[in-house]
């Protein structure tokens, strides 16, 4: 509790090794909240300002924290190939509204192994016109993996833009044998 009586908000932040490269994983209590790729030194400063910002507390890093060892495990299984759906605790603060709408559609709508477009998506949300819309929502992500904005393509069968860039998404597409694995 902090002075004032009230529960403070803890953030803890890790960064772990991939397939895809380095991930930054920032947990509350509420469950995993942000997850960013390509965690270089540079990436990992932004994104802690950013939380520290969004969040009113200042990110600690806790690579054994409790709050984080399960998303941990489940990102080591994920990428052995032994996980194919994330069963986390998530904190869904970093979005909101329409956003928020459309990715939780995705996390518990979308298996592993399978693909969605745009509008196909927009329409399971009761926007059939919003498919540009369902795109500027999977850039604003702030859950990737595990809200997989990877299984979101193009209907004319075009991998469709990727935060991550289209190489990690074709990675994560070959993983769950989506795509064939890329030859080089």
């Amino acid at each position: 509790m902090d002075s004032h009586g009230q529960n403070e908000q803890r953030v803890v932040w890790t960064v772990v090794g991939t397939d895809i490269g380095p991930l930054l994983l920032a947990a509350t209590q509420d469950g995993l909240v942000n997850v960013v790729f390509h965690a270089t030194d540079a990436v990992r400063d932004k994104t802690l300002d950013r939380l520290a910002t969004r969040l009113g507390t200042e990110p600690v890093e806790g690579p054994d924290s409790p709050l984080l060892a399960e998303a941990i495990r489940q990102f080591e299984a994920y990428f052995a190939g032994d996980l194919r759906d994330f069963e986390l605790p998530l904190d869904w603060s970093l979005i909101s509204g329409f956003n928020r709408q459309v990715l939780r559609e995705l996390a518990s709508g979308v298996r592993y192994g399978s693909v969605v477009g745009y509008g196909d998506l927009a329409g399971r949300v009761g926007q059939p016109l919003a498919a540009q819309a369902v795109g500027v929502a999977m850039g604003s992500n702030p859950l990737p993996v595990v809200v997989p904005c990877h299984r979101v393509v193009e209907s004319d069968g075009g991998i469709g833009g990727f935060g991550g860039g289209l190489e990690t998404k074709r990675k994560l597409l070959a993983l769950e044998g989506v795509l064939p694995e890329p030859l080089f």
